[in-house]
């Protein structure tokens, strides 16, 4: 008997340790980077495991985040005079001046020197990622970021590759390696932090009714609720 409670006491003492040991990090407007992985013409209808119109909005509003809350933005292509082509005119147009990376040959993005030094010049340790494909594009580029110490949030929603199973495998694969999985709203709402913070709340509404329309459903009813009840 004295053994079992002694036995009992360790392991909830165990259990007690382990979950104290979870420390949240959040995303930081001022220690974030974005990262545009692959995001090619030629690749985009690898994308199989969302709808396909819903994928390419969810890629440029990817992109856009950067212009939201102000972070350094790095675009990297593979092989982009071939059959993977460039990125798409929305992506270029949003960031003309930024330079595209073009791997010559490098399928993980972090073997390629120049995106290397690149991300490291930003000074910043949290990077946010999405690419196609999946398990490779992202998960490839966000072991290694893992692996150097870095904090990895990688955009679920913007990162597209051939199935559901493919797409669940890598994101486990990731999870266990300590990359955080996000969609578009989360991302916003751990930069943001607070409602009262840069970059308000009208910039971040007419944000997400322009690039993620979906989430800003419930304030439109509140709107039209509200503007009802003062014409009354």
């Amino acid at each position: 008997m004295l053994f079992s409670n002694l036995a009992g006491f360790m392991l909830a003492g165990l259990a007690a340790a382990t979950t104290n040991s979870f420390s949240y990090e959040r995303l930081s407007q001022n220690n974030s980077v974005l990262l545009i992985v692959d995001h090619q013409v030629g690749l985009i209808n690898l994308a199989r495991d969302f709808d396909g119109q819903l994928f390419y909005q969810n890629m440029i509003a990817h992109a856009a985040l950067g212009k939201l809350f102000d972070i350094p933005v790095i675009i990297t292509t593979s092989t982009e005079d071939g059959a993977n082509g460039p990125i798409p005119k929305e992506i270029f147009e949003m960031y003309p001046d930024a330079p595209i990376i073009a791997r010559p040959g490098e399928i993980n993005a972090w073997d390629n020197p120049e995106f290397r030094d690149a991300v490291k010049a930003t000074g910043r340790k949290q990077v946010i990622i999405a690419g196609i494909a999946t398990e490779v594009c992202v998960a490839f580029a966000a072991l290694s970021m893992r692996e150097e110490g870095y904090g990895v949030w990688a955009n679920v929603e913007a990162s597209g590759t051939t199935s559901t199973l493919v797409r669940d495998a890598a994101n486990l694969r990731m999870q266990a390696a300590g990359v955080q999985l996000g969609g578009i709203f989360s991302i916003v709402g751990e930069l943001w932090r607070d409602h009262r913070n840069v970059p308000g709340g009208e910039k971040v509404i007419a944000w997400l009714q322009k690039y993620a329309p979906t989430y800003t459903v419930a304030t439109q009813q509140f709107n039209a609720i509200k503007g009802s009840a003062a014409a009354e």
